[in-house]
């Protein structure tokens, strides 16, 4: 099966460099080089997974997250040579799912890629064979359609988001360690990927927790990870 991969990028010798790679036979090919065009091949193409530089002309790649994560939920990758920390937590808060920094080696980019898709698409099949409904609390995850509610209010989460509640769900009361969890999205954990997690942790927590600052269902536990309580306090 070809999974349908859009390349944003205004770097003529970027967008060749990230092809020559990709195009190994497991990806049809789509690129742009402005954020309006990106997202004009979004909205008409059924897209699996997207690498996105911030920096483009017309729309730049935060606008572009910003406007298909209204109604769309495949894995997103920002490529960018804006390396400050705040660049990063933007672009994961408005629903990027990794974050790469420029200049990058174009084998991990590749290893990005194969691990997003393997986990947003293998995940869903995978969930299918199980009970179709996880709860807890007021949460139901749907594992067929990978969507989840609260008190029957669908709730606005990125794949990423959706994965880490999923494995969350799956086992409440276990304690699961940032690099168990960022293996779930993204298949590698580097050290630096800390701040990463804790940012997608405090995104879920914006959306399922009445009050985010005192969480009553994704716990830390310091100095091991997190875990999901299997009942509200």
């Amino acid at each position: 099966m070809k999974y349908n991969l859009l390349i944003a990028e205004d770097d003529p010798d970027i967008t060749q460099l990230l092809a020559l790679y990709l195009d190994n036979g497991d990806y049809h090919i789509f690129t742009a080089d402005n954020g309006e065009t990106a997202l004009q091949i979004a909205r008409e193409e059924k897209i699996d997974v997207a690498l996105v530089d911030v920096m483009m002309p017309k729309m730049n790649g935060y606008q572009f997250i910003k406007s298909i994560r209204q109604n769309t939920s495949f894995p997103i990758i920002i490529i960018s040579a804006k390396t400050m920390d705040e660049d990063e937590v933007l672009g994961l808060n408005i629903g990027a799912d990794a974050y790469i920094k420029k200049p990058f080696n174009p084998l991990v980019v590749v290893a990005q890629v194969n691990a997003a898709v393997r986990r947003a698409y293998a995940l869903t099949s995978n969930s299918s064979q199980e009970s179709s409904r996880l709860i807890v609390g007021d949460l139901e995850f749907d594992t067929e359609k990978f969507l989840l509610y609260k008190k029957g209010e669908l709730l606005p989460m990125t794949p990423a988001e959706l994965k880490i509640m999923a494995v969350l769900m799956k086992s409440p009361e276990r304690i699961f360690t940032k690099a168990q969890l960022y293996e779930c999205i993204n298949g590698d954990y580097y050290e630096n990927d800390d701040n990463t997690m804790m940012v997608h942790i405090s995104n879920i927590r914006s959306k399922i927790e009445d009050h985010p600052e005192s969480p009553q269902y994704i716990k830390t536990i310091r100095g091991l990870g997190y875990k999901i309580e299997s009942k509200k306090n």
